[in-house]
This record gives C-alpha cells, sequence and structure tokens, in this order.
C-alpha cells in the first residue's frame, strides 16, 4: 500500500480457543502476528483481505523491512501448509510448478510437485528471477492449477502467493510484466518503521529475540483452512448497492481518462477492489460495502495496475498522486 491503511474496527484481542465465527479467529491473527512483527498493520490487514479474496500479495520494501518476517509470521499463526522459494537468476519455471522426473522402479515419467502445491506460498524476492521463471506462477494464481505434459493438476485451498521484492531501482532485478503484477490483488509497500517502531524493535531483539525462531516469539495458530474458506463465503455475502459498484466503475474510468497515465485500470482492476471492498467491510463486522471501504483499498489495489506515460515519469509525477486526483475527481456517494 502506497499509504497507511487504517485498521479495522478496534476489537479486544479474540481468545483463539472461543468458539465464536471465523472473523473472530482470523482477526486474532492479527494479534499473534503482532508477537514477532512491529507496525507494519497495514500490510498485516492486506495479507487477511487477500486471503478472504482468494487472492495474492505483492510486498515492496527495501531490504530489512521484515517482509520475509511477516509472511513467515502470519504463516505459523494459520493451521495451513506452507513453503518458500527463494527467487535467484537461475531459477527454472520447474523449479516452482513442478516437472517430469524419471521414475526409476516403475520405469517411466512422473510428475513430481514443485512448492506452488501448498496453501500459501513465500516467493521471496520475485524480482530476482527473469520474466520466464516469474511468469510461471501466472496460471497457479489466475486458476489455481498447474498444467504440465497436457495434464491440468489443482492446487490446494485455499492458495495465496505472498511475493516480496525490493524496489526495481535496485541492481539485479527484474521489474515484473504487467501481466504478472495484475495478477496480484495487492500491492502493500511496507515502509521503513517511524522512530517509536524502530526502537520496539530494537528493544525485541535486546532482549533476545530471534528473528528465525517465530515459534520462540509464542506465535501460534490461531485459524484454520475451514476458517478462511467459512471467511471467503461470509464475504461472498457481502451486499454491494448499486451505487457503490457505479462508484468504483467511475474510478477505474476516471484513471483510464488521466493524460499522465498510458495504463488506465482495466476491468479486471475494478472487480478486484470490488471483491477487496467486500472483505474489508466483512473484516470491519459489517455485512454491506461502503465508499470509505472503496477508498481505503483502492490505493493498494489499483496503483500496482497503473502505467504512467513517459514525459509524466520525467517530470517527476508519482503514480499515487495520480491515482489521488482520480479519486477525488470522482463524486462519492450518499
Amino acid at each position: 500500500m502506497t499509504e497507511p491503511t487504517p485498521a479495522p474496527t478496534e476489537v479486544p484481542p479474540p481468545d483463539p480457543t472461543a468458539t465464536g465465527d471465523p472473523r473472530e479467529r482470523l482477526l486474532a491473527v492479527r494479534h499473534e502476528v503482532a508477537k514477532a512483527v512491529v507496525g507494519q498493520e497495514a500490510a498485516v490487514s492486506g495479507l487477511l483481505v487477500a486471503l478472504l479474496c482468494g487472492g495474492h500479495v505483492l510486498m515492496e520494501g527495501v531490504p530489512g523491512t521484515a517482509k520475509t518476517l511477516l509472511v513467515r509470521t502470519l504463516a505459523a499463526s494459520l493451521s495451513v501448509q506452507t513453503r518458500r522459494v527463494q527467487f535467484t537468476p537461475d531459477l527454472m519455471p520447474g523449479d516452482i510448478t513442478g516437472s517430469l522426473v524419471i521414475d526409476n522402479k516403475a520405469g517411466e515419467l512422473s510428475f513430481r510437485e514443485g512448492p506452488v502445491f501448498t496453501n500459501l506460498l513465500l516467493a521471496d524476492e520475485i524480482n530476482r528471477t527473469p520474466p520466464k521463471t516469474q511468469s510461471a506462477l501466472l496460471e497457479a494464481m489466475e486458476e489455481g492449477q498447474v498444467s504440465a505434459d497436457g495434464v491440468t493438476r489443482p492446487l490446494p485451498r485455499p492458495f495465496l502467493v505472498a511475493a516480496t521484492q525490493n524496489p526495481v531501482e535496485y541492481e539485479g532485478t527484474y521489474p515484473l510484466p504487467e501481466a504478472q503484477l495484475d495478477r496480484f490483488l495487492l500491492k502493500v509497500v511496507l515502509p521503513v518503521p517511524p522512530r517509536d517502531d524502530e526502537i520496539a524493535i530494537l528493544g525485541r531483539h535486546a532482549a533476545g529475540f530471534d528473528p528465525r525462531d517465530v515459534a520462540g516469539a509464542g506465535v501460534t495458530a490461531v485459524a484454520s483452512a475451514t476458517d478462511i474458506e467459512a471467511g471467503q463465503a461470509a464475504v461472498a455475502k457481502v451486499q454491494v448497492a448499486p451505487e457503490v459498484a457505479t462508484y468504483i466503475v467511475d474510478i477505474a474510468r476516471a484513471t483510464r481518462q488521466s493524460p499522465s497515465l498510458s495504463l488506465g485500470v482495466s476491468p479486471r482492476g475494478a472487480t478486484a477492489l470490488l471483491r477487496a471492498a467486500r472483505a474489508w467491510a466483512w473484516l470491519s463486522g459489517r455485512d454491506f460495502v461502503t465508499p470509505d471501504d472503496v477508498k481505503a483499498l483502492a490505493h493498494a489495489t489499483l496503483v500496482h495496475r497503473l502505467g504512467l506515460r513517459p514525459e509524466a515519469e520525467l517530470e517527476g509525477v508519482d503514480v499515487a498522486q495520480v491515482l489521488s486526483s482520480a479519486l477525488g475527481s470522482v463524486p462519492v456517494p450518499r
């Protein structure tokens, strides 16, 4: 997210042993993550929204802003399968999706599943590998399946790709192609923490915190795949008034008309904003979407789908500012 996103309505820390609804258990994840990660509430909320939408998250930040730790801690707070892939320049597509190998006992080829066959895939430093390998995730992210040797193999449910990347201006990185970026429901930017949070981080390390030992920080699993699926079903029932749907469409069309953009929000981006706003409303304890829900998720959902014109880049125009201007030009329904 290019700017901090407000957290859902504050509630007391949920009791993970209670028999409450899935929302309580999923909100408990935020409290578990906070045991190991200081701040970064917007990124935590973004990951929860993506889980509830069946979407994926791209997290960007300079090295050392807890991108990997955040995803590892999220995985520890959920009773789901998780795997990690460290993206490198020599990584091949089959290293992610799987490949055909010779079964010496049977004397024939068999498919060996890659790490993508999991519930939560941490794609670490995804922009360290060439576009060919980055694109290996396209089918998995869009359709929840992998095709190899003419056979389509479904991935486990739920399925979330949480990818991390360093800013593209760093040497040795490959900017993600537009088609790949469009498959991410949200892009969250993890900023360098403010002074008070940084003091708290150093205090934890001085007290013996080891970021390689998430369990040592007291993080436990408080939600399951069943809770996620129940939450997804509940989110699908969140009501969207025609006025709110029209508001989303008008925002998308405003970006397409911006003279600073060569690429505006596509219909897929508009539907992504609708899905994210629904999840945000449900996390906030409502069964209907408000314009404020749309505005709260607009930057995280849309910024990475926009393309600046070269002349706008030369003038130092920021894509987030263009989106803010487009948002401001659309009347908010009452």
